[in-house]
This record gives C-alpha cells, structure tokens and sequence, in this order.
C-alpha cells in the first residue's frame, strides 16, 4: 500500500467498496436465512450455514468483479481455493455466535435468532476483510503495475490509428 495521504484515500475506497459488497451479501445472507427458517423446518444454526454458503458466493462475485477488480488475476485457482478457505473459517465464525446464542444461552426466538446472526457475520467480517485483502486478492508489486501500463500504452501507441493521429 502507499505512503500518506494517498495510502489512506485508497483504504477508504477499498473500505467502501468492501462495505457496498458486504452490505448487499448482508441482505443476501439475512434473506435466504430467514426464507429457509419460514418455509423448513431445519435448525437455526443449519438454515444460517445455508445462507453464509449462498452469501459466500455472491460476495466472491462481488469482491473479485468490483472490489478488487483491479488486484492481481493471476492464479485464480489459488485465489478461489484461499477465498474459500478464509470463508470457511468466518462461516465458523459466524455461526459459532448464533450456535452459542442458540444453545448455550437458550436464545431462539427469530428476532433474537436474527440478532445473533447479525453480531456474527458483523465479527467474520472483520476476520474476512483482513483475510480477503491480506491473503486472497493480493495487490500487484508496483513494477508490475507500471509494467502492465507501460505495455498498454505502447500497444496503443503502435497501432496504425495511433500513428495517424500523432503524424
């Protein structure tokens, strides 16, 4: 990351950006928990498990297509497996407070149920954010980035249309 002021502004956006991607996997996951809770009649932790799942690919299409389009693309069999990996730990994560809330403390009513859902996927998100962007998509050395340009630019530059215009 960089130095300054610059290093922040691009936390900030990469913040909102995970924000906007979370945010819609929050209503993803919520929905599909509560559906499955209201139309079967499987466990709360069991319908919550469900939903993550369902969330986790949404948000896999969301961080790799807007959040960090920009991050490196090589090796996207390793990014999906890391991906997963880290998703399977936040589901833990996740479900972990819902199970405790549910079974060790007795609270299961769908408010509370929602509740605890909720303050779970709130502490697998600070574990998923450090994780996503530390491990999974992994931001390019900088000379690869000036590279990548550079190489833009000259293809641009080299094409006939190119030459016209700058004759």
């Amino acid at each position: 990351m960089g130095h300054g002021a610059s290093g922040l502004r691009r936390l900030v956006r990469e913040l909102a950006k995970f924000g906007a991607v979370g945010g819609a996997g929050l209503l993803v996951n919520l929905a599909v928990f509560n559906l499955v809770r209201h139309v079967t009649d499987l466990q709360v932790v069991r319908a919550s498990v469900i939903a993550t799942v369902v969330s986790i690919v949404f948000n896999y299409v969301g961080f790799r297509y807007f959040t960090y389009r920009d991050r490196d693309k090589g090796g996207r069999t390793k990014e999906l497996t890391l991906f997963l990996l880290f998703s399977v730990v936040g589901l833990v994560i996740e479900n972990g407070v819902l199970y405790a809330a549910t079974y060790w403390c007795g609270w299961d009513s769908p408010l509370q149920s929602n509740v605890f859902k909720f303050v779970g996927i709130g502490v697998a998100t600070l574990f998923r954010f450090w994780s996503y962007r530390t491990w999974v998509f992994r931001a390019l050395p900088a000379r690869d980035t000036v590279a990548s340009a550079e190489s833009f630019l000259e293809s641009d530059i080299s094409t006939p249309r190119a030459q016209q215009q700058m004759s």
